[in-house]
């Protein structure tokens, strides 16, 4: 039986830009560096976002950008520091989706290789609510 998500794993170009990404976009606290020791198969950091466990891996960046993403839950009243936040580091902000009204906001985004994040507000609950509600 599934307990949990365990963790997320990126492969990145430049451990110490991701390190910067992932503290100033998500407060992450890094928990670990394997500076020149290999016990997987590169170099790696891992960092607690909230209670997600996320492993960073020296290597090459993704060929191109998709839609593939993680998102991570935030509270609709910070929804707009969070955009300060993200644009403030430079980072490509991907338009967002059309959304009905109900299923919260989204703020889409790339690091530098390639892996899209999105910042949500609303919640799974939220979301089939809506959905099963008839469009106006």
């Amino acid at each position: 039986m599934i307990e949990s998500l365990s963790h997320i794993t990126f492969i990145v170009r430049d451990l110490e830009r991701m390190k910067r990404f992932l503290e100033g976009v998500f407060d992450a606290e890094q928990v670990y560096d394997s500076g020149d020791d290999t016990f997987s198969l590169s170099r790696e950091m891992f960092f607690m976002i909230g209670p997600v466990w996320v492993a960073v891996m020296e290597g090459e960046s993704l060929p191109e950008r998709t839609y593939n993403h993680v998102a991570f839950k935030i509270p609709d009243s910070e929804f707009d520091a969070y955009v300060r936040r993200v644009r403030s580091l430079g980072v490509p902000v991907r338009e967002g989706r059309p959304r009905v009204e109900g299923e919260g906001r989204s703020l889409y985004f790339h690091d530098w290789d390639n892996h899209l994040f999105e910042l949500h507000t609303g919640t799974l609950e939220q979301r089939l609510e809506r959905y099963s509600a008839p469009l106006p």
